[in-house]
């Protein structure tokens, strides 16, 4: 449902975005990871048409964002910019979307109890606290009802049980059929929200996968124990994977895809075949060598 192909973007002499591809499956949430400045933003600015590319290219189901009818009703974008007037009620900041983009003004109110903003749906913003603008920015999101949403930052002020209420949220937006680009800082909740990762670094991929995948490839690995260990070792590799262990096998360079494929080509027996315990915020410095030093 969204493509990124070939995408690169200058401002100036600076190279934002590097040549990034990738693409975000229906069903999916995946998410969207680098340091500050790794061209994350831009790169979903690019996807919703708010940037035009130096090269390369970007689709929202099949066409470019500005070649889509009825843009709010295919595609729901939360950006970090909050656009809502102080002086307006969240419900009437709704109305006024809901107007500009041709939907019944009945969807404010179920948006309003989708993200449980129905009762301060009726107060002004500027009494708002970061992550009631959060929860009113994802009912804006949602007015069209769109089969994707592009979600920059989404956990921003949320306290945890908010993250929590967002991490159910979104898991439920995907069951739907849609696809969910969800960039965040909060690495230990994507790694319970996301279906595929996608980190970035200085612009360019440094890795993508199911989490499964980027913890075998990065860090910890995939642990193999069971009866036939010592002839998987060795077909493993003869294919060039980095194994060590005799008994129980770590295995640091191949997928438990990849490895299941071996044992069931060669019908080897196996009593587990699971990653080695290491977190989504060690694989994420490792990948992106951002764990030393101050905030950025």
């Amino acid at each position: 449902m969204i493509e990124v192909e070939g995408l690169s973007k200058r401002f100036g002499a600076t190279l934002a975005v590097d040549d990034l591809s990738f693409v975000v499956t229906p069903g999916t949430i995946t998410g969207f990871l680098g340091p500050n400045g790794a061209g994350k933003s831009t790169t979903m600015r690019a996807i919703l048409g708010l940037v035009r590319p130096s090269s390369g290219r970007t689709a929202v189901l099949g066409r470019p964002y500005s070649a889509l009818d009825a843009p709010l009703r295919r595609v729901g974008a939360l950006l970090e910019t909050f656009d809502a007037h102080p002086g307006r009620s969240g419900r009437n900041h709704l109305r006024v979307l809901a107007l500009a983009g041709g939907i019944a003004k009945s969807r404010v109110d179920e948006v309003l109890a989708m993200v449980d903003m129905t009762s301060a749906g009726r107060r002004r913003v500027k009494g708002y606290s970061l992550g009631m603008r959060q929860r009113l920015g994802l009912a804006a999101a949602l007015l069209g009802d769109p089969e994707v949403l592009v979600l920059d930052e989404p956990a921003n002020g949320l306290d945890p049980q908010g993250i929590r209420w967002l991490r159910d949220f979104l898991r439920n937006l995907a069951r739907e059929g849609r696809a969910v680009l969800v960039s965040s800082h909060v690495l230990a909740e994507v790694s319970q929200t996301a279906d595929d990762i996608v980190v970035i670094a200085r612009g360019r991929a440094v890795a993508q996968g199911t989490l499964a995948e980027l913890m075998a490839r990065s860090g910890g690995g995939m642990k193999v124990a069971g009866p036939d260990t010592a002839k998987l070792r060795e077909l493993l590799v003869a294919g060039g994977a980095d194994v060590t262990g005799d008994g129980d096998l770590i295995v640091r360079n191949r997928t438990g895809e990849d490895i299941g494929r071996v044992i069931a080509h060669h019908q080897l027996v196996v009593s587990e075949l699971a990653p080695v315990g290491t977190s989504l915020e060690e694989v994420f410095f490792e990948l992106t060598d951002s764990g030393t030093g101050g905030p950025s």
